[in-house]
């Protein structure tokens, strides 16, 4: 059986960037690297749309960011949540829960 990517639901690429940097600050690079190994490459991230979404979420002040040297001596851009970037997170991830369950239930139902 061979593995194929999943297709990006709208929105869905702000909250898996939100979830990765909540655990510390990253570059681009890193973060489309930890959500393809965390999804078992099930979501592969287009750099195009990575970077998009990350200037998009900085503009809203949900990232911050700064160019620092990366373990390979390069200088990168480190992203960064911000307060409103956890709160972000927070309410994106109760309703994308509200939705899976909801979606879940009615895909399993069986009766008529």
């Amino acid at each position: 059986m061979s593995k194929k990517s999943l297709a990006l639901m709208k929105g869905t690429l702000d909250l898996l960037i939100m979830k990765t940097l909540s655990l510390g600050p990253l570059h681009g690079y890193e973060i489309s690297k930890w959500i393809e190994r965390k999804t078992g490459d099930a979501i592969q991230v287009e750099y195009g749309a990575l970077y998009q979404a990350l200037l998009r979420m900085e503009g809203k002040g949900w990232l911050q960011a700064e160019w620092r040297q990366s373990p390979t001596g390069r200088e990168v851009r480190f992203y960064e949540l911000t307060h409103g970037g956890r709160a972000q997170l927070e309410d994106q991830s109760e309703s994308w829960d509200r939705y899976v369950t909801a979606m879940y239930t009615v895909l399993r139902t069986v009766e008529a």
